[in-house]
């Protein structure tokens, strides 16, 4: 996405309606090719491209599979070098058939590996890590506990259920605030 088509400050509904937009665009299809390829009406496509819709996750995955796009690229701003995400906060779509909740925290770019760690940690001496190679990206997720995380310069204080991602290829910290404190870590290499 553009900063144009999504900025910032975009509530969901604006983010996936300019997505909709962009992506029927780009693929060249009509509202109405669009609806009847994803089996919903033309005036509920209408009212999500317009930002006024509520959708459900299966509708919004019916319009995926109609454009021929991965779920994630509705939901997914432009990233910047660091990205904290608040619990409560970010684009969260409901499902429409039980008591479930998604929220995009990052998408894999086609090109990237990543691997998934459990942290944990005690508070008394932070965790300093030099510069990975090149291109790497760390995604934490705080679990329990408090710490401060991230870019060295710049850590930020997170505490459970916050997300965070900053480069990895400089050097950062891991500092735990509580006893107890534990993350999930997702070291992204491209």
């Amino acid at each position: 996405m553009t900063q144009s088509d999504s900025p910032a400050s975009a509530s969901p509904q604006e983010a996936i309606a300019a997505a909709l937009r962009r992506e029927r665009a780009r693929a060249g299809l009509s509202l109405t090719e669009v609806a009847r390829k994803a089996g919903i009406a033309k005036s509920t496509l209408s009212q999500l491209e317009s930002g006024s819709g509520n959708p459900s996750i299966e509708t919004l995955w019916a319009l995926c599979v109609a454009l021929d796009i991965p779920f994630s690229r509705l939901l997914d701003p432009p990233r910047p070098m660091v990205q904290v995400i608040r619990l409560g906060e970010g684009a969260m779509l409901a499902s429409s058939q039980s008591e479930y909740r998604t929220t995009l925290l990052a998408a894999s770019p086609p090109t990237a590996r990543r691997d998934i760690y459990r942290i944990t940690a005690e508070p008394g001496h932070s965790r300093d890590s030099d510069p990975h190679s090149h291109g790497v990206v760390e995604h934490i997720v705080l679990g329990g506990g408090r710490a401060k995380v991230g870019p060295a310069e710049a850590p930020v204080e997170l505490g459970p259920g916050d997300y965070i991602c900053y480069p990895g290829d400089s050097p950062h910290v891991f500092e735990a605030l509580e006893p107890g404190t534990w993350a999930l870590l997702v070291s992204e290499y491209s």
